[in-house]
């Protein structure tokens, strides 16, 4: 006949194998552990801890095959956190550096222009004529053999760009100072009219009467007087550059 179990045998049969499970196990373990290397719970779940528990065996002991401490399945809280979580994963290696572009080359210095050629310097040329050659005496109308002077001259001022002609009268002093200065001055006029029927600018042409102030020789003699008779011309220019 089956008797039957009392409470109090199963009590005494869990502590027998509880028992026998603690003394195969090393004093040092924290908590209980069965034959099949689990932890062993209470009816509440609990872990059932050795009387070698501490957080510091918790945090030390570790099960066979087991990543973390046995304590972390136990008694989490208890530990530090960092010990009952994996290790962060490494850091990505740095990217490698990369140079930056180099800047664009900067464009070549556009060549720097030419200078302008320097502008021609003006010229001047002063013609004296004798009086004789251009006028009969005691007049003021040119003769043939003068206006053929002023046309060679005339024909030079093509190759230059003109700026003034100056045409100065001049007399010996045989009659009155006021005659003579009258007369030098109808004579520069009568040139300016003619270079002015070849083209010439009116208001290009600057005639003055200077009469016997200005004598170039002596006005005693016959020849010194017929060198005081002129007229002198100025032409005043620039020549263009070849």
């Amino acid at each position: 006949m089956n008797k039957p179990i009392t409470l109090a045998t199963l009590v005494a049969a869990m502590l027998m194998s509880v028992t026998s499970v603690a003394s195969a196990q090393s004093a040092e373990v924290p908590y209980v552990i069965d034959s099949r290397n689990e932890i062993l719970r209470s009816g509440t779940g609990l872990c059932v801890r050795t009387g070698f528990w501490s957080p510091a065996a918790a945090q030390a002991y570790k099960r066979p095959g087991q990543q973390f401490p046995i304590g972390c399945e136990c008694d989490k809280d208890l530990l530090p956190k960092a010990v009952c979580e994996p290790p962060p994963p490494p850091p990505p290696p740095p990217a490698p550096r990369v140079a930056p572009p180099a800047p664009p080359a900067a464009p070549a210095p556009a060549p720097a222009p030419r200078p302008a050629p320097a502008p021609a310097a003006p010229t001047s040329e002063k013609v004296t004529f004798a009086a004789d050659a251009f006028f009969d005496f005691d007049k003021s109308v040119l003769k043939p053999e003068g206006k053929a002077k002023l046309d060679d001259l005339a024909g030079k001022l093509k190759d230059i760009t003109l700026e003034v002609i100056i045409a100065v009268g001049h007399t010996d002093s045989v009659g009155s100072d006021a005659y003579n200065q009258k007369l030098s001055v109808r004579r520069s006029e009568a040139v300016k009219a003619y270079l002015v029927s070849k083209g010439i600018e009116a208001n290009r042409i600057y005639t003055e009467g200077k009469g016997e102030k200005q004598p170039a020789a002596d006005n005693k003699t016959a020849e010194g007087r017929a060198k005081n008779r002129r007229v002198e011309i100025e032409v005043v220019g620039t020549r263009a550059r070849k």
